[in-house]
């Protein structure tokens, strides 16, 4: 899908607007993760999913998706998954049929704490799934190609999140003579905080830190893609070699 639409006023809703290249995908599995706000105390949270269709005078414009009863611990948000494939099969064969959601979870004084914005540091709602066949490549890698685009920044950035920065490697330096060239590289390192779900790599490492949140030690932030160099060196025989050296450089960083 393309980024999520917030459709303001009121329903409070959202809207995913899907490239026709996907149209014909077949949905073999699709998720919807919706994020909720830490709370101060232990709470029960009702989630409702409302599927939206046009407003007549017969009845409501919702058609209940799911309701959840959760129950979230003090200062800690969590990540709440739906099962979303049956709505997107339905998107998909009846693009008509597609005007959004609504999203809610009411704490029991009435505060919603579903994240439905895309503004700052509120990039919380994702609609992921899985494609075979038909046209358009599958949806499990349009999913991919967002998540893994990775952020760079440099040593003036004040970006706290996983990232690229940039780092040169000297060989002189290093006193490692035995290197005829290059002299040095840029091979980038990665550095940052791994929030649940963001940018990451495995869904294992979020469901094992809700699982057996002690015994976790959370997403970290290593190099996702690397490429090689080519390098001019003495072996231990004093032999000079050319070859391409495996792994050197850090293309991209992302949360595993």
């Amino acid at each position: 899908a393309d980024p999520v639409v917030q459709i303001e006023g009121n329903p409070h809703c959202c809207f995913f607007n899907f490239s026709p290249k996907i149209m014909f995908t077949k949905v073999v599995k699709a998720q919807l993760w919706v994020y909720l706000r830490p709370v101060q105390h232990t709470s029960t949270v009702y989630l409702q999913i409302l599927r939206l269709k046009p407003v007549t005078e017969e009845g409501s414009r919702h058609i209940r998706i799911r309701s959840l009863k959760i129950d979230l611990n003090s200062r800690i948000g969590h990540w709440q998954s739906i099962d979303f494939k049956h709505v997107l099969q339905n998107w998909f064969k009846q693009p008509q049929n597609n005007w959004g959601i609504e999203i809610n979870a009411f704490d029991p004084n009435g505060n919603d704490l579903a994240v439905t914005s895309l503004g700052p540091g509120a990039e919380g709602l994702w609609a992921v799934g899985g494609g075979a066949g038909g046209r358009g490549g599958g949806l499990e890698n349009n999913k991919r190609s967002r998540r893994n685009l990775g952020l760079d920044c440099d040593e003036h950035s004040t970006e706290s999140r996983c990232c690229r920065y940039p780092l040169t490697v000297d060989f002189e330096a290093f006193g490692w003579d035995w290197i005829i060239a290059p002299k040095r590289y840029k091979a980038n390192y990665c550095s940052g905080q791994c929030e649940y779900m963001f940018m990451q790599k495995y869904p294992h490492t979020h469901l094992v830190q809700q699982a057996n949140p002690r015994g976790s030690a959370g997403p970290c932030c290593p190099p996702t893609k690397m490429s090689p160099i080519n390098m001019l060196y003495f072996n231990d025989k004093q032999q000079i070699i050319y070859g391409k050296i495996p792994g050197m450089v850090v293309d991209r960083c992302g949360c595993s």
